[in-house]
């Protein structure tokens, strides 16, 4: 999986130790933590959270999921959606449609505490298109995907961009309007789309994100390494209270695909 790389950082030779010890650190196992990943868009959709439970870093087997939970979500008007579960830890509501500007509250129970976030949904910003430009880059010439919109001038803007694949999810990142704020954008999404065949789809969803959930991903691209050097493993700072990890993230989206259709090289 190739992600969006913000910047690169070079030490210069001379600032590098003259010499190496290798360290076999000794990680702490915490006791496991409750893990809620919800999203609540505008658009008529169900919406699903998935509960599970934390994992040590050094283990890589993945969802660890949470059954039984009760999860509900809050609107500003004081109605209350109950969500179902689907699948061990995956919970799914009704069609339901989140209003932009709107503040909602998620509420989960499990195993006997409670959790709530809240999210503040943005204004929309509508996705124009997806190109495709090549460039070279440290000698190697690829094709990459353009997302192409208009950034509005009134307010401060964050997004995550989604890239899919054929359907499979290739690239999750984030940017903000600090320095393009009102200004038509075309950004380069770092993705080598190199090996496609015809008629394969390629996918790109645009998020228009509150402050706080920007800061949940932008701490995980730094801690996975992209965007500079990887920083130390840690938890990004989560909107939900009582000690539990993730994000509930109230967001607008906006999707744009197309098919690819490869050139003949024949004459």
């Amino acid at each position: 999986m190739k992600r969006l790389l913000k910047y690169v950082f070079i030490l210069p030779a001379a600032i590098l130790p003259a010499c190496e010890k290798v360290v076999d650190p000794v990680l702490d196992r915490a006791e496991p933590k409750i893990v809620i990943e919800a999203g609540l868009s505008d658009q008529a959709e169900p919406q699903v959270v998935r509960v599970s439970k934390s994992v040590p870093f050094e283990d890589s087997t993945g969802f660890n999921p949470v059954s039984g939970a009760v999860v509900e979500l809050r609107t500003p008007a004081g109605t209350r959606v109950r969500y179902s579960q689907v699948a061990p830890g995956i919970y799914r509501s009704a069609r339901f449609r989140g209003v932009p500007g709107s503040t909602y509250t998620l509420q989960v129970t499990a195993e006997g505490q409670t959790y709530s976030a809240s999210s503040t949904m943005p204004q929309p910003v509508k996705l124009d298109s997806l190109t495709f430009t090549r460039l070279t880059l440290f000698g190697s010439s690829n094709t990459y995907p353009v997302a192409n919109y208009t950034d509005p001038g009134d307010r401060e803007n964050q997004y995550r961009y989604i890239l899919r694949v054929n359907s499979v999810a290739e690239l999750d990142a984030v940017s903000e309007d600090r320095f393009n704020n009102g200004n038509r954008v075309a950004d380069v999404i770092f993705y080598e789309l190199e090996g496609l065949e015809t008629n394969d789809r390629i996918d790109l969803e645009l998020q228009c994100i509150d402050r706080n959930v920007f800061k949940y991903f932008f701490a995980l691209q730094q801690i996975r390494g992209e965007g500079g050097p990887p920083v130390a493993p840690a938890n990004p700072v989560s909107n939900f209270n009582n000690g539990a990890l993730g994000i509930f993230s109230a967001h607008t989206s906006s999707k744009y695909g197309v098919f690819v259709k490869l050139r003949d090289p024949s004459p």
